[in-house]
């Protein structure tokens, strides 16, 4: 047994073949700095936003029951596929949450009679997926959702696709993203205008319309008919559509999205029009359209058949965004990210708890994702991640003098600390390089004795360093280093900050 007082050195005396390999799991990344900024910053971003459309916080537990996530989890006797689970002391399996909807569906239906209708909330928060992780795809993550619980009006669409185009209109993707936005009813609408019947031959007809963006209206024809042969030699069997049925689906796919809402329906109505499901969806569609437009939502929201994402999950609309800006990996090669934000309307997910069918729609932005996606765009503001000021220790005698500027600069509002480790003076200012300080503040006992201190501007030095700062005009107005009276430290600093290119 150690004494209180004496470091423990066991664990630094065991034998190296014996220590643990540190690292991290796959799919669980670690974030620090501009990373982990970046993905607050988009949080504290989205919440005003949804906060000015009269949505309220809601937070639940990272854990839920599993037999509330439902659908995420297979018929096995641990049930650990898709989902982190564990088994709870009272033997009930418990699974960190897949994602923040079926919180709230189990909340809504816990609390339903308490709650005001339609409930309007949103979350944001770590969520946690068992599976293969990728580009942007991590196995723990962070979304931010926003969702109305009680209203089957398509206006709460259109409200919900309206306040995501805000969320990136506040992120500063105005004209870098637009929200394509579909229905399951129009779906099931070709469906039955192309004869298609049974879960196996719809299935087949979903999956060619998915890969339209891939192999084009040829490649989807073969899929829809008796099958394609790709490049490799693999044939992959179609759902084998009648001429007519193929026919419909081509018609339903070549309504141009990228014309006026308004056009994409008119174009649709003779395809769909006479089927059920298609004019219901129509229907909805004419009504989302109406109220975008009241909203002042133009071209960002348009009308995409072809968007067919979680339809044994959505029950009406539906609708994906994707970042438009050129995103690129570590060596330069083009990625693709996928959907930065989704959603739909899910009218049967409380329905699984109560036995009453509960309407529901709602978006989430992929918040991990969406960082990523913006860093790999170059978009992600990581040069706002700035360090703090970093006070110089030269003397242990004068450290209240630097504990003194630094509570100073701090009361002013401008971020600083004093170097609390024990190197000399080089290594401090490397460290405030690392920590992409904008200036040093040295006091070494001269400055103090003269009521005096020295600034070092570490912005001015890496531009210079950049060949940013090549004329001589520009190194007289912007000096690299400045001793002032102790009485200008604040107004100095805060000029160096506010002049910097370097936000």
């Amino acid at each position: 047994m150690t004494d209180a007082s004496t470091p423990d050195t066991s664990l630094a005396e065991t034998p190296a073949d014996a220590r643990p390999e540190a690292r991290a799991p796959r799919g669980f990344a670690d974030r620090r700095g501009p990373e982990a900024l970046s993905e607050r910053r988009i949080v504290q971003t989205l919440a005003p936003v949804y906060e000015r459309w009269g949505f309220e916080p809601l937070e639940t537990g990272a854990f839920e029951y599993a037999d509330a996530l439902g659908k995420f989890l297979p018929d096995a006797d641990r049930p650990n596929e898709g989902v982190f689970a564990l088994q709870d002391d009272d033997d009930q399996w418990m699974a960190l949450r897949y994602d923040l909807t079926a919180p709230l569906a189990r909340y809504a239906a816990q609390n339903w009679e308490t709650l005001p209708k339609p409930f309007r909330r949103y979350a944001y928060g770590p969520v946690w997926r068992n599976e293969k992780p990728g580009p942007g795809r991590f196995r723990e993550f962070w979304q931010c959702d926003a969702d109305t619980v009680g209203s089957d009006r398509p206006e709460a669409d259109a409200e919900i696709v309206a306040m995501a185009l805000e969320g990136l209109d506040a992120l500063g993707l105005g004209g870098q993203a637009v929200v394509k936005i579909a229905s399951r009813k129009l779906v099931n609408g070709v469906l039955e205008a192309a004869g298609v019947s049974g879960a196996a031959q719809t299935l087949t007809v979903l999956r060619a319309i998915d890969k339209l963006d891939r192999l084009g209206l040829e490649g989807v024809t073969l899929l829809l008919g008796e099958g394609r042969l790709d490049e490799s030699g693999d044939f992959t069997k179609g759902a084998g559509l009648s001429r007519a049925g193929i026919d419909a689906v081509l018609a339903f796919l070549s309504v141009p999205s990228e014309a006026e809402r308004s056009a994409v329906l008119n174009a649709l109505d003779p395809v769909l029009g006479g089927t059920r499901a298609g004019a219901e969806g129509l229907a909805d569609l004419q009504k989302i359209d109406a109220a975008l437009t009241a909203f002042g939502v133009g071209s960002a929201a348009r009308f995409d058949p072809a968007v067919v994402r979680g339809l044994e999950y959505y029950t009406g609309a539906v609708f994906e965004s994707e970042l438009l800006a050129d995103t690129r990996d570590d060596k330069g090669r083009p990625v693709r990210f996928g959907s930065i934000v989704g959603g739909g309307r899910y009218d049967g997910l409380v329905a699984r708890f109560t036995g009453q069918d509960v309407p529901a729609t709602g978006a989430s932005f992929g918040v991990s994702r969406l960082a990523a996606a913006l860093r790999a765009a170059g978009l992600d503001g990581a040069e706002a991640a700035r360090g703090p000021v970093v006070v110089i220790a030269f003397d242990d005698a004068d450290m209240p003098a630097y504990m003194a500027a630094a509570a100073e600069l701090r009361a002013s509002g401008v971020r600083a600390e004093v170097y609390l480790g024990r190197a000399g003076m080089k290594a401090q200012m490397k460290y405030a390089d690392r920590r992409g300080a904008p200036a040093a503040v040295m006091l070494g006992g001269n400055e103090i004795a003269a009521g005096q201190v020295t600034i070092k501007d570490l912005d001015a030095g890496r531009q210079a360093a950049a060949g940013l700062a090549d004329n001589e005009a520009w190194k007289a107005a912007r000096p690299g280093q400045q001793t002032v009276t102790r009485g200008d430290l604040v107004k100095v600093v805060r000029g160096i900050i506010e002049a910097s290119s370097i936000k």
